[in-house]
């Protein structure tokens, strides 16, 4: 029986290509009827090549359960792992302990994420040692190698960076960068570099973020990916918003829209993400135009009375002078009697005049002069520098 099995095992997984990811579950319901009918004493007495089989089955059920159903998808990564663990298979072994670690990820159970990581390192250090295994008894090609090591670099920098502990974060990405680079894997890169962007956003520390955004942008233009250059311009977007600098903000927010915008089915929640930062950068605006016109209001209000007052000066200025008071030297002799506090009859007798005189005089002073009394008399005519 355990023969007629691995034959259904092998028809199947041909159907379960490009199945992982889509709406294609029959694929994996078929799948999934197949290895069902395997019992444990079916596994124990399975040949090398028929484990290898079964274990890639597992396998692909365990991926192809992704995004359908987690449960289902750590079932089979289990399974794979048990299997792959026994037979000491390091590059079997890690799939699924990536796998399996990056469900605990997501499940924010990262002390046993840590675990199943860590086995996955394990993994890696046997292949560069020189494992090998029944599916690749010459080795682990080098490019193998460090393709293995740099998506586990990144998922553990993505697990400390959730931990808080963004030296370590920082450590490990710069490690899957430096071999993403080694290959000239540029969208790897794009993708790195807008994630550690992301990272320092996150953190408040803008002034590291920029640099590495446009780095995003530069490797996603290199490697003619939209989709890497759209996430790049949503984080340019995202940190000229958060440096109030509406128009640039605006303008890559627009480029990374026209991107999601065409493929709303495959980044929904990007879509979402940078619709959110578009709708604040749009209410900003607003606020800066509402501010922008309290500005001017207030200005042209100043302006209005800077020049109201500078007429006022102007005509100030350019008004004449009242003109001084023409006295004849009986009236300024008379007005120095006053100054000293001199009464009518003494000016008179002083002057040889009558009083009536001396008064007649006093009057035409005061007219003169505009003055109320004899104090005011004398105020005036010093202001005028008669006196």
């Amino acid at each position: 029986m355990i023969r007629t099995i691995i034959l259904l095992v092998l028809a199947a997984l041909p159907l379960c290509a490009g199945a992982y990811n889509d709406h294609r579950g029959h694929n994996l319901d078929s799948l999934e009827r197949v290895v069902g009918k395997l019992t444990p004493q079916d596994i124990d007495k399975a040949s090398e090549e028929e484990l290898v089989v079964i274990n890639q089955a597992y396998r692909n059920l365990m991926l192809g359960y992704t995004h359908i159903n987690v449960e289902k998808g750590m079932f089979y990564g289990r399974k794979a792992l048990e299997i792959a663990r026994q037979q000491g298979w390091a590059a079997a072994t890690f799939d699924a302990a990536r796998y399996v670690g990056m469900n605990f990820y997501g499940q924010e159970q990262y002390d046993s994420a840590m675990v199943y990581y860590s086995e996955a390192l394990g993994c890696l250090e046997r292949m560069e040692n020189g494992a090998t295994s029944i599916t690749s008894p010459e080795g682990y090609s080098e490019l193998q190698i460090d393709d293995a090591r740099s998506s586990l670099y990144g998922t553990i920098g993505n697990l400390y960076n959730m931990m808080d502990s963004i030296p370590l974060a920082m450590e490990y990405y710069k490690k899957a960068g430096e071999i993403f680079e080694k290959h000239g894997w540029k969208e790897s890169c794009s993708l790195l570099h807008y994630n550690i962007g992301e990272t320092w956003m996150e953190s408040y520390d803008y002034d590291k973020a920029f640099p590495e955004y446009k780095e995003a942008l530069q490797f996603g233009q290199e490697a003619g990916d939209s989709l890497c250059v759209a996430n790049a311009c949503m984080g340019l977007g995202r940190w000229y918003m958060e440096k109030g600098r509406t128009r640039k903000a605006m303008r890559y927010l627009r480029k990374a829209d026209e991107y999601f915008s065409v493929h709303p089915d495959q980044e929904f929640r990007d879509l979402i993400e940078n619709t959110g930062y578009t709708a604040k950068v749009l209410d900003a605006q607003k606020r800066q135009i509402t501010w922008i016109a309290i500005g001017l209001a207030v200005l042209l209000a100043g302006l209005t009375t800077f020049l109201v007052l500078l007429r006022r000066r102007r005509k100030a200025v350019s008004s004449p002078a009242p003109a001084a008071v023409k006295l004849s030297s009986r009236e300024l002799e008379i007005l120095r009697f006053i100054a000293d506090g001199k009464t009518n009859t003494q000016i008179a007798e002083a002057l040889f005049l009558s009083p009536e005189t001396t008064k007649w005089y006093r009057k035409q002073l005061f007219a003169k002069f505009d003055a109320e009394n004899a104090a005011d008399l004398v105020r005036k005519a010093m202001e005028q520098k008669v006196l």
